[in-house]
């Protein structure tokens, strides 16, 4: 079969990603970034299928616009980065909307642009106490997570008069939604499965049967019920679960930073664990879907040729993914003790482009009297970008859609696989909280 041919608008083939060849001196050349971002505004100002999505792209339509011969030749320069700068690697523009991703000859990979543009930036200027802190999680989370030092954060975090330090001092926003940090951290809970067997476990044509959890930076000091909740509902279906020995951060946030030798540095800690418990015949599962997403894309596009990275990737599944797959092979649980009733369930962004399908939906429906109603649209929290005291009010636009569709619901229980898009939609929500969906599948089952 020839090559295909684009005498037509837009690719009708799947899309495809190339290796980000970010260790090439040409990928921080700032002339050539230009060059190429004058490329890509131009097509994307030509076509603008993704005005609905992130800031970015209105950002430099509005600009285009009112730009002296509306057209990209008069937009400022600035502009440029102000639109990298609202661009949070959500990838929904590459996966659900471009018509000219690869293979179509114009090569779009919009978020991956934005990314070499951060880490351009990055590699000359740096990054702002603010944005170094915050991309910082396993230094601030240790430090948070010292007893005394995480009752005090937690108080302080609560008053009008702390917050308001925060957003004059640090930069984020006094309204924008802050974790807890918990001394009591996941795997200080899960102590006792470091050094598990895998005894009892049952393969299938599609899972081996048991499952090292990573349980994430967040999941460990900030939500370690997601993490004690997914272990519960594991063995409940008779898979023996475990924890690493040691891990660190998955480096999302540092790749959002475009501080991409931080994401080596993290990676050479985790990969090394994690392939060697695949090679002992553990599958593995993580419950915050940016976290699966750095293992299944982010690190295999960096390390291509890393043939652990590729072993990591292939283990690696969302928590609802592989029980879907457990009861693919008749496998699964169904003995549920508790209806769930209407359920409003926000899928968040970097759970959508994993292309697994609607699995946290459709497992829930599988309890009786339950009814899912999935929306499919972005939260605005978004990494960092809705904490930022400059961009938080965008953020809560951007989520306004969600919201309204939560409203209008009136469900028994409003859930995201994102427990930080969960707390800036209940923000819209007069604060009534969002839950997990493994803490409604444990209810579910009866587990107490």
């Amino acid at each position: 079969m020839s090559a295909p041919t684009y005498q037509r608008e837009g690719s009708l083939e799947a899309p495809t990603r190339h290796p980000l060849d970010w260790q090439s001196e040409d990928f921080y050349d700032e002339t050539s970034l230009f060059e190429e971002l004058e490329r890509v505004y131009d097509i994307c100002h030509g076509c603008r299928r993704c005005f609905s999505l992130c800031h970015s792209f209105p950002t430099l339509f509005d600009a285009i616009d009112e730009s002296e011969s509306m057209e990209l030749d008069t937009v400022p320069k600035k502009v440029y980065w102000d639109v990298v700068d609202h661009c949070y690697l959500c990838d929904m523009c590459y996966m659900t909307k471009c018509p000219y991703v690869p293979p179509h000859e114009w090569n779009i990979d919009f978020p991956h642009l934005m990314l070499r543009a951060k880490s351009v930036r990055f590699r000359k200027e740096g990054a702002s106490f603010r944005d170094k802190t915050l991309t910082s999680t396993d230094r601030v989370g240790s430090l948070a997570g010292i007893p005394v030092v995480a009752q005090v954060i937690n108080a302080v975090n609560k008053t009008s008069l702390g917050r308001g330090v925060l957003q004059s001092t640090l930069g984020v926003h006094k309204d924008a939604p802050i974790p807890d940090y918990h001394s009591n951290s996941a795997r200080k809970q899960l102590k006792d499965y470091r050094n598990a067997s895998g005894e009892g476990a049952e393969p299938t044509e599609s899972t081996r049967g048991k499952v090292v959890l990573y349980t994430t930076c967040y999941g460990n000091r900030n939500k370690p019920e997601i993490d004690t909740d997914l272990v519960d509902v594991f063995r409940h279906n008779g898979i023996p679960v475990a924890i690493a020995e040691k891990e660190v951060c998955c480096g999302m946030p540092k790749l959002e930073l475009g501080d991409l030798e931080a994401v080596q540095k993290a990676k050479e800690t985790n990969i090394p664990i994690l392939a060697a418990m695949v090679d002992d015949g553990w599958d593995i599962v993580t419950p915050i879907p940016s976290c699966t997403l750095m293992f299944k894309q982010e690190l295999p596009l960096m390390f291509p040729d890393d043939p652990d990275v590729i072993k990591v990737r292939d283990a690696m599944y969302d928590p609802f993914e592989y029980l879907m797959l457990r009861h693919k092979d008749g496998k699964l649980n169904t003995d549920f003790k508790r209806p769930l009733g209407k359920v409003s369930y926000q899928v968040p962004c970097h759970l959508r482009v994993q292309n697994i399908g609607l699995k946290t939906r459709d497992l829930l429906q599988l309890v009786p009297d339950t009814t899912v109603e999935a929306i499919e649209r972005c939260s605005g929290h978004d990494g960092t970008y809705a904490v930022k005291k400059e961009y938080h009010d965008i953020s809560k636009k951007i989520a306004r859609p969600v919201v309204n569709r939560v409203k209008k619901a009136e469900a028994d229980h409003f859930i995201s696989d994102c427990p930080m898009a969960a707390d800036q939609i209940s923000q819209g929500l007069d604060d009534r909280e969002g839950e997990h969906p493994m803490g409604l599948l444990k209810q579910a089952y009866g587990i107490s």
